[in-house]
């Protein structure tokens, strides 16, 4: 069984990072097998230009995965390994919306600070 759902994630930030490593993002595409040809929120994580679409496939991804959860069976041996992938996926999406968070104080920051150098120094 694969952690999909952060391979997936990894494979959208690999993109809208720009990373160039061919190696790990073979390991990743093999970490999701034919999950990243199947239509859905695996697959449109992986090729996610925005982060604001990232976390939207991410957040339908885990709504997959919670729903899997629920309809296991209480003794299917692959039970205790989905429910650590839900604790996994929640702190993943904490974090995820926390550094979104912290680049648009970044961009509101930017603004900030060149419209105090324009104080300092006006334009003419």
């Amino acid at each position: 069984m694969a952690c999909h759902e952060i391979a997936a994630l990894r494979l959208g930030l690999m993109e809208i990072l720009g990373v160039k490593d061919e190696a790990e993002r073979q390991h990743e595409l093999a970490e999701l097998g034919a999950g990243a040809d199947q239509p859905g929120p695996i697959r449109s994580m992986c090729g996610a230009k925005d982060l604001a679409r990232l976390k939207q496939c991410y957040e339908g991804a885990v709504a997959g995965l919670e729903a899997r959860v629920s309809a296991t069976r209480a003794d299917d041996p692959k039970l205790p390994y989905l429910r650590t992938l839900i604790v996994l996926t929640k702190k993943v999406d904490l974090d995820l919306a926390h550094q979104i968070e912290g680049l648009r104080h970044l961009y509101r920051d930017l603004d900030e600070m060149h419209d105090f150098v324009h104080e300092m120094y006006p334009a003419e």
